[in-house]
């Protein structure tokens, strides 16, 4: 009887001991689950930025994923499927092992929801984010020169107004007093009259913006890349894919992005005429940037106009400062109003020769900037390059001079960038990176704005014993 009660009692005591393990090996399972599921979505949102864009870290130092991965179709659902595809196979390990698939799953999990809900993509607010990595990158780089020249050269473009001052109008205003007044009529035959020619040299100087600037300040024009590409096709210019923005963390980390930092990381990886670089479609990429135009020329031309307004607002400020020039401009034009009895002419002709003098003077300026020569933004007499009669030769008097004091066409170009529309900097600034990596094999599609950098996932695995997990994580390269 007693051996009957022990054995009662060790079945009790059994029945217990196996509810507890049963329990221990349950919360171990699930336990397991939630460990496992951990694991495989910390692996599998690591290797898809692992699938970063090889071509665009090799040319401009961007982490970016490419959601269309060389095709022809750019869709988050690409990279969610990358997602579950990495997910699977980190929760089946075992999966073409013959040796191993016999061995029963002690957790069973399946992958269940892989759902992206948020992401950020490059041309995000107007490129935000590609200038948030470019600001990360550029950490190092010292700004304080960048900053002081430019900022002094804006200040001094700003203080003398040469980016408002009107100096065509005020030429035509002394153009219209000549006309106003009129030249004296002289007999050429019975009863025929016509007026007694003034032979104004400024003429001759005013005829030549007829022939466009890069072919009156290029030893060579035919030297300019002939490149052309369709504008349509790039980011500037097309309805573009949205992402939903800078997500917070990278914000909290990086900080707002710098545009200062971004102008010196353009100049570090575009190129721009007298530093063109071999793996570019468009050889003048920073006048690309600046003018948007689908040709090289028109790029070149935009600048060199833009440099010539400038150059001749300064020097016409000048001149009209220079009592020895004027002195000069003054007596050619008593000369001319002598010969053709009109003196009260004498005034207006004065001005449009020191207009016409200045003018040659900045495509001088122009010429000596392209030629890799400096330019001073307000010049002293020193600085002063032409004589008074190279109006009246302008072609031979511009002379190939790459010396001088001031600013050098990158800084003035520098300035440029500066005074631009931030947005419009940034999205022709995607245009180039578009057109470049188009150029390399497999990317004849590739878009920024197809392209993330950061992404949060909504993520839950079930398992055949009846437990399912949900979490959400936010990966990118921050």
């Amino acid at each position: 009887m007693r051996k009957g009660y022990i054995t009662v009692f060790l079945t009790l005591s059994l029945t217990l001991i196996l509810s507890l393990v049963f329990t221990l090996i349950e919360g171990a399972r699930i336990s397991a689950v939630r460990m496992k599921f951990e694991c495989v979505a910390d692996i599998g949102m690591n290797s898809v930025l692992a699938e970063f864009h090889r071509e665009l870290l090799e040319q401009y130092d961007l982490l970016f994923v490419d959601m269309s991965y060389g095709g022809n179709y750019a869709n988050i659902g690409n990279t969610e499927a990358h997602l579950r595809n990495y997910m699977e196979k980190n929760l089946h390990p075992d999966t073409g092992f013959t040796g191993f698939s016999g061995i029963r799953d002690f957790l069973a999990m399946d992958v269940g929801k892989v759902h992206i809900e948020q992401y950020s993509i490059a041309s995000d607010d107007y490129g935000a984010v590609l200038k948030r990595q470019v600001t990360d990158y550029m950490s190092d780089y010292p700004m304080g020169a960048i900053l002081e020249k430019i900022g002094s050269g804006v200040s001094e473009l700003e203080s003398y107004g040469l980016e408002t001052k009107d100096v065509d109008g005020e030429r035509q205003n002394y153009e219209a007093q000549i006309d106003e007044i009129g030249l004296p009529l002289q007999e050429v035959g019975e009863g025929q009259y016509e007026e007694v020619p003034l032979d104004n040299p400024a003429d001759i100087a005013n005829a030549t913006r007829r022939s466009g600037v890069l072919n009156l300040v290029l030893e060579d024009p035919s030297s300019v890349s002939a490149v052309k590409v369709s504008v349509e096709d790039y980011i500037s210019h097309r309805a573009r894919m949205q992402g939903t923005g800078m997500c917070s963390e990278a914000a909290a980390v990086s900080g707002e992005p710098n545009e200062l930092v971004f102008q010196a990381y353009l100049f570090e990886k575009c190129g721009y005429y007298g530093q063109e670089m071999d793996k570019s479609l468009l050889k003048y990429q920073l006048e690309y940037i600046l003018a948007g135009q689908n040709t090289d020329w028109r790029n070149l031309e935009y600048v060199a106009k833009r440099l010539l307004r400038w150059r001749e607002a300064a020097n016409v400020l000048y001149i009209l400062t220079d009592s020895v020039k004027i002195a000069e401009a003054e007596a050619m034009a008593l000369a001319l109003t002598a010969v053709c009895l009109c003196p009260e002419l004498a005034e207006p002709v004065k001005y449009t020769i020191l207009f016409a003098w200045a003018y040659v003077e900045s495509l001088q300026d122009v010429k000596s900037l392209l030629a890799g020569g400096r330019v001073p933004i307000y010049k002293s007499s020193a600085d002063w390059k032409t004589g008074i009669n190279s109006i009246k030769d302008v072609r031979g008097s511009l002379t190939q001079d790459d010396g001088g004091r001031g600013l050098n066409y990158q800084e003035y170009l520098g300035i440029m960038l500066f005074l631009q529309n931030k947005d419009t900097r940034t999205m022709r600034a995607m245009d180039i990176m578009e057109m470049d990596i188009r150029r390399t094999v497999g990317n004849a599609r590739f878009r920024m704005d197809a392209c993330f950098d950061t992404y949060q996932a909504d993520l839950s695995v079930s398992s055949v014993f009846g437990y399912t997990c949900e979490m959400s994580r936010c990966y990118g390269f921050y």
